[in-house]
């Protein structure tokens, strides 16, 4: 199989996982839309005028890009932990497995998929936050980079839930009660100097603060870290979980069993 027919396998995979969340957009695309005209509106709207200004900008401004990047993570890891499950479920994976596609661009497929779903719900999202201000974006390029990443690292994240899940419950578990917690911990919704110290300390652990505060100063400009800090625990996190999703996939764990 040449590199030619790679690219065609790996288009065509794509396509397919694309399709799969556009053909039902209105469980995947408007949902993320309307949760954000809500947080806007209770927590931009109705508290942000008791909150006032925080790190130089209105309470709606600073709280949008944790908004958006906290759709981006959800809808990145859910079209792949979803798909990859489903394709387990219903005896799919055993065409990939049998056909000559190498394992890495398998896994590229998948993940290309979950990039798509989570850079398209962002663009709707942020659509969506310029009916409640007229935010400026500080550095564009910064922006699409971080929210790029992101994305790949939260897409790989959703397929090593979806090789060890046995049953459509097991999706749900760590979206539930890992990555939601994680995700409001991480600084979304305040600035961690609001925090009492060992509390701010703790923050420092949780990865989805560095990618909020990374977003949060392409957009803004404004940071509770710095951006070298961010982009090392980004791409560690990315390198780590792709060597993982790999080793997974070669041994063919939770797949060929």
């Amino acid at each position: 199989m040449n590199w030619k027919n790679y690219w065609i396998a790996l288009q065509t995979l794509v396509i397919k996982e694309v399709l799969r969340f556009a053909r039902i957009w209105m469980q995947t695309i408007l949902p993320p839309a309307i949760t954000t005209v809500l947080y806007l509106l209770i927590f931009g709207e109705l508290l942000g005028q008791r909150l006032g200004n925080m790190d130089g900008y209105s309470y709606t401004d600073f709280i949008i890009p944790g908004i958006i990047m906290m759709s981006i993570i959800t809808n990145s890891y859910a079209n792949v932990v979803s798909s990859f499950y489903s394709t387990k479920f219903q005896r799919h994976i055993e065409e990939l497995l049998v056909s000559p596609l190498p394992n890495v661009l398998i896994l590229l497929g998948y993940v290309l998929g979950g990039v798509a779903r989570g850079l398209l719900v962002g663009v709707v999202v942020t659509l969506v936050t310029l009916f409640f201000t007229d935010l400026q974006i500080n550095n564009f390029p910064l922006t699409i980079f971080v929210a790029l990443l992101t994305s790949i690292l939260f897409s790989l994240a959703g397929f090593i839930n979806a090789v060890f899940a046995k049953s459509f419950d097991d999706i749900s578990i760590i979206p539930t009660f890992v990555l939601t917690p994680l995700t409001y911990l991480g600084g979304i919704f305040y600035s961690i100097t609001l925090l009492p110290e060992f509390w701010q300390t703790a923050s420092l652990f949780n990865p989805i603060f560095y990618m909020v505060n990374a977003f949060r100063y392409a957009i803004l400009g404004v940071s509770d870290v710095s951006m070298s800090s961010a982009f090392l625990i980004i791409g560690f996190f990315i390198l780590v979980l792709f060597s993982a999703s790999m080793s997974l996939l070669n041994r063919g764990v939770g797949i060929k069993s």
